[in-house]
């Protein structure tokens, strides 16, 4: 049976492209590193409500300045809602200081939240965030590998390390801003991203039981009848999840921007990477079994 689109034939360029987008992603975490948002590193953010307010960011930036001798990072305004982040840990005094300018400028109680996180935290959530991801990763693997065999679990593994690398590969490269809610989001993604690898993979064990396969021919066709068997299954199910999450990214909140946009990306890169990524990927490893297969019995006959 042929395809009028051979996802097989075309898995060079697709694991090119790949490398390519990795190593770029390399060479901007080696240079820049990533954007740590104060979840990851030392300082305050203050986020300041004024009832009745439409904020100015120019003017909020100004009163928080003549309260203070530094800038915050970064400032959002959000209508009656400023988020400063600092990276320097604010201490009471010129928290208070800055509430009181805030007050007194605006002529109403204003109230704030006060997130504070010190260099010894910083480090340890960023080591948690990492292990969390190497544990899920390893549970995965020891699961296909038990259900399925080592080839699937090797290609859904390397899957799901593309798929989170091409997250945080991204995030680096457009200096996006990295916390806890991006780690939650990366971890979302390896669970949908691993549930589309799986699918494919079962439909190819299940093919794979009446084939019979002589040769890499017969081995590309049995992926391609697998992955078009199963696309449209795949496609609707990361749509509608790309569908809310950028819903998310559209209507929530400032702080759940980063978690949907690092969804955005996880889920793109999820879907492709079923597709284009760790199917061929069983295939090549498949192939080379069956070639050394088939020359062990040469040898013998």
């Amino acid at each position: 049976m042929r395809y009028k689109f051979d996802i097989v034939k075309n898995r060079n360029r697709y694991f090119m492209i790949s490398i390519i987008i990795t190593l770029i992603g390399i060479l901007s975490l080696a240079i820049f590193g990533l954007n740590k948002g104060v979840d990851f590193k030392a300082g305050t953010t203050l986020d300041i409500t004024v009832p009745g307010k439409t904020l100015e960011k120019i003017q909020v930036v100004k009163i928080i300045n003549d309260s203070l001798t530094y800038q915050p990072s970064t400032t959002t305004i959000a209508e009656d809602r400023a988020s400063a982040r600092f990276d320097k840990v604010l201490t009471m005094i010129q928290v208070n200081t800055v509430m009181d300018a805030f007050d007194k400028f605006y002529g109403v109680k204003v109230e704030h939240e006060e997130s504070t996180v010190d260099t010894e935290l910083a480090n340890e959530l960023a080591i948690q965030a990492i292990v969390a991801v190497l544990i899920a990763s390893l549970g995965i693997m020891l699961y296909i590998i038990i259900r399925f065999e080592w080839r699937f679990a090797l290609s859904a593994v390397v899957g799901l390390f593309h798929d989170a690398f091409m997250v945080i590969a991204i995030f680096s490269i457009f200096r996006w801003e990295v916390n806890l809610p991006f780690v939650a989001a990366v971890l979302t993604i390896i669970g949908y991203s691993i549930n589309d690898k799986i699918v494919v993979f079962d439909r190819v064990r299940e093919n794979l039981r009446f084939a019979k396969i002589k040769g890499y021919d017969d081995l590309s066709e049995l992926v391609n009848r697998s992955i078009w068997q199963t696309m449209s299954r795949n496609i609707n199910t990361i749509m509608t999840v790309l569908i809310g999450a950028v819903c998310l990214f559209v209507f929530g909140s400032e702080g759940i921007r980063i978690f949907s946009l690092a969804m955005i990306v996880g889920l793109i890169s999820g879907a492709y990477s079923s597709i284009f990524i760790a199917s061929p990927l069983w295939l090549v490893m498949k192939n080379k079994s069956v070639t050394s297969a088939r020359k062990v019995l040469a040898a013998k006959e």
